[in-house]
Formats: structure tokens, sequence, C-alpha cells
């Protein structure tokens, strides 16, 4: 019978440590805490071009970025542009309306998705998080842009 009590007891408090450890873990998903990686989106548009043109393109863009190695890995889709795509960046700093110079180049555009991975200096977390990045991809046709998408925090 000593046995059996030892077993039970035993038994109950793995269980009940398995569901204090599960509860932690869902604590920490639902208030933000305890993940050391942010995301960032945005959708490409020809609106939000400065100054804004007629093309039909649209993409989207994906950014993960993990804060403890500060590096930051991106995907970014397009289609429907005016002709190939020739260059494409991410830009910053600079407010919706605005335009500013090249943070991240995208070494290779020519197809759609392009992806990467950068380390990103203190600064550059900073503009990111704060809402200043955005997302260009260049035509012959738009060279200063023909669509573009501000980063923002998922």
């Amino acid at each position: 019978m000593m046995i059996s009590r030892a077993v039970f007891l035993g038994s109950t408090a793995a269980v009940l440590l398995a569901f204090g450890l599960a509860g932690c873990d869902t604590m920490k998903s639902m208030t933000g805490g305890g993940g050391s990686t942010d995301r960032y989106e945005a959708s490409l548009s020809p609106s939000q071009e400065v100054p804004p043109n007629t093309s039909t393109g649209s993409g989207q863009a994906e950014v993960t970025v993990n804060r403890d190695t500060s590096t930051m890995n991106y995907r970014v889709s397009y289609t429907g542009l005016s002709g190939p795509a020739t260059a494409g960046h991410i830009h910053g700093p600079a407010a919706p309306g605005a335009n500013a110079g090249v943070a991240v180049p995208f070494p290779n555009v020519a197809t759609s998705p392009v992806t990467g991975e950068v380390k990103l200096t203190p600064e550059q977390l900073n503009q990111l998080s704060s809402g200043q990045w955005y997302v260009n991809i260049h035509t012959a046709r738009n060279p200063g842009g023909e669509i573009r998408g501000q980063l923002r925090k998922r």
C-alpha cells in the first residue's frame, strides 16, 4: 500500500508540475513575453509610393527579427508589376508619405519571392520597431519605386 501511495503522490506532483509549466507558457504568449522574436509585415501597393503611380502591381513583405542576435530575415513577394523588378530595398528611416535612403538592399529581385538575412545595428532595430522602415520594389517603368509598403509589427 505504501508503494501505491508513493506512486500516486509522485504522479500527482508530476501532473501538477506539467500543468503549471504549460500555464507559464500560455501566460507568456498571451502577454507577449518570453520570446526574443518580433514579426513585421507590409502590404505593398503603388498608392503608397511617393509620388503614387498607376501600376497594378502588389506585394507582401514578412520580416522576422531575432532580438537576441539582431538578425533579420525577410521574405518579399510581388506580382503584376509593369515589367521585371530591377531593384528592391528596405528604406528608412521614414514615416508613411516620406522617402528615405536604402537601409537594407536586396541582392537579387529577379524572381519573387525575395528572401534574405541581415544583421542589424541597434539604431536600425530601433527604426524598424518604431515603424520607420518601408519595403520598395523598383522597375524600369517606375525607377523610383513601383510598389511600397510600410513595415508594421504584427
